[in-house]
């Protein structure tokens, strides 16, 4: 009987100690209040000005600095000339898809001179995320980090580091990126590639017409480690990144966690983050930060420039002179696809992950170009004559005009989307062959939408397909993460590839590049409800159609339930 009371005295005192740290970490999460002024700045780099859109007059835009278990309210004004929405990349948004933002599909964009707030709480994440606008291709320069600290009193799975320095990868073109993608929506064109690439908003001292005094300089001290939070940022290319002399440890990607490996390159496609932890255990000198491009299509042509930043070690000069030059990474060319596959495939969860299961949805999604016959008094400056297209499952997605796909679920309006997106091709053909006929190049254009139930597993094959040129695409989830189980090259055969898939410690990511005339396999959970964009973030493939839509529907009870839209939605 006194074992009996022990027993219970203990299980009553580890109860009350488990209210007391629910207690303690829910009375210290913080609300964040931030206005984010969007407008138009006069910006000058390779020696020409011209006006940006930008938040608060920052390119980067303001960095956000939250712990895990905050909440933000950010109050967005629109002084610029164009339609914007903002979306917090990688955040879940559970319940709270109204502040997700891509247009026409949470939201109507926020009209110039409106204003709209998003509201949203951080929810077992911790790690590097970003924002970024998400109408037209304003995140060209419209972006800013979002780094989300552990609770008060918890602590990273690795040593702390001295330091943190967020890494923006960026591109930037000398004239309007506006007036790009207008001109390729016109012509039917590929858009003109960028002029430089940025390390935080500078092109780096390696560009004609850009000053060391132009370069991002970081200082360190010998001896210390700091954590770079690199994001890519880019807009239509995937990057390897490396620091001359210095090898990097991975401890994070996509804001989760990590089995750390040491690396000397990165692999980073627009989207994703990677955090690393590097020592300065070099000889003191100046050390180059420096990105380039990995393009996996071939003869399709790219931004084959190079941005820098540079680490320097207190006590060195800054000023450039004979041997004060800092020391340049050596990168891997930009078409080598066995280096990005090899990095990739290094990042894994620390531990053993429970995978949900059984598997509720086999979805088996193609992701890749086509080409539009040229109609009668159309311009078409694509290849042969033609017009460019993007799709999945053959459906090159169409975004609606007069109200929000998620409005239009919500209010019941049945004329804004349709619910029959394809679950599998509607027509299996040789995906990765040489070969593919030309009755296939041709999408069909659609607003449709992807039913599931609150709920339901999700194990999704996306296929990469080789319609006029195969490529890597970087596949993005909006409100979810998801696990990666496996990628591999040519046709996804489940009879010989299912046994490849990563069951013990699969990666968890919110944006995968599906490789080169190649395949990805994911699994997650529809716990969250509301419409998800899923849509490949080059930005010229979204503007072509290459996106879809989810819809998970609502659960039982208020906590599976999506809540009610703001007062201040904005109206289309």
């Amino acid at each position: 009987m006194e074992i009996l009371k022990s027993s219970l005295m203990h299980c009553l005192f580890c109860y009350f100690l488990l209210w007391l740290s629910f207690l303690f970490s829910y009375t210290n999460a913080e609300v964040h209040y931030h206005n984010f002024v969007v407008q138009a700045t006069p910006v000058k780099r390779l020696c020409k000005t011209h006006k940006i859109i930008t938040v608060n007059g920052q390119f980067p835009g303001p960095t956000l600095e939250v712990r895990n278990g905050d909440t933000l309210v950010i109050n967005v004004v629109n002084q610029a000339k164009y339609n914007i929405t903002l979306h917090w990349h990688g955040v879940r948004q559970l319940r709270t898809a109204w502040a997700d933002g891509p247009s026409y599909v949470t939201q109507c964009p926020i009209l110039p001179g409106g204003s709209y707030t998003y509201r949203f709480t951080i929810e077992d994440q911790e790690g590097t995320l970003w924002w970024h606008a998400h109408t037209s291709w304003l995140r060209a320069t419209v972006y800013g980090a979002l780094i989300i600290h552990p609770k008060e009193g918890s602590s990273y799975p690795f040593p702390k580091p001295q330091r943190e320095v967020p890494i923006i990868i960026g591109e930037w073109w000398n004239t309007n990126p506006q007036t790009v993608l207008r001109t390729s929506m016109i012509t039917g064109a590929a858009p003109n590639i960028s002029d430089a690439f940025t390390i935080n908003g500078q092109p780096g001292d390696l560009y004609n017409c850009s000053s060391s005094k132009e370069t991002i300089t970081i200082p360190v001290a010998a001896g210390e480690t700091i954590l770079l939070r690199f994001i890519n940022a880019a807009m239509n290319i995937e990057n390897f990144i490396a620091i001359a002399g210095h090898k990097m440890t991975v401890v994070s990607a996509d804001a989760s966690y990590t089995k750390p490996f040491t690396t000397t390159v990165l692999m980073m496609t627009p989207g994703q983050t990677t955090d690393v932890l590097v020592t300065m255990d070099q000889q003191p000198g100046r050390y180059y930060i420096a990105a380039q491009a990995y393009a996996s299509a071939q003869g399709v042509p790219f931004d084959n420039t190079t941005t820098t930043a540079i680490i320097e070690y207190n006590g060195q000069p800054s000023t450039k002179g004979q041997g004060l030059l800092p020391k340049l990474p050596t990168l891997p060319a930009f078409n080598d696809t066995a280096t990005a596959t090899a990095f990739t495939a290094g990042i894994r969860s620390p531990s053993k992950v429970k995978l949900p299961e059984p598997v509720d949805e086999h979805l088996f999604f193609t992701v890749g170009l086509g080409l539009y016959n040229c109609k009668p008094n159309q311009i078409c400056g694509g290849p042969n004559g033609t017009r460019f297209g993007a799709s999945m499952n053959n459906v090159s997605f169409v975004m609606p005009r007069r109200l929000s796909i998620l409005q239009a679920y919500f209010f019941g309006n049945p004329k804004v989307y349709t619910i029959d997106f394809p679950a599998f091709p509607p027509v299996q053909f040789d995906y990765t062959g040489n070969n593919i006929s030309r009755a296939l190049w041709q999408p069909v254009q659609g607003t449709r939408v992807y039913k599931l139930k609150y709920g339901s597993v999700v194990q999704l094959v996306m296929q990469g397909t080789n319609i006029f040129a195969g490529e890597d695409h970087p596949m993005h989830l909006h409100g979810y993460h998801f696990y990666v189980l496996a990628e591999g090259f040519g046709n996804f055969n489940a009879a010989t590839d299912t046994a490849k898939f990563n069951l013990v410690d699969p990666p968890s990511r919110n944006t995968i590049g599906v490789p080169v005339n190649g395949w990805a396999v994911i699994r997650f959970v529809a716990d969250n409800p509301g419409a998800w964009l899923m849509h490949c973030h080059l930005d010229n493939h979204l503007t072509w159609g290459l996106a879809m839509v989810f819809l998970v529907e609502n659960g039982v009870g208020e906590l599976q339930t999506l809540e009610p839209p703001p007062p201040d939605l904005p109206r289309c």
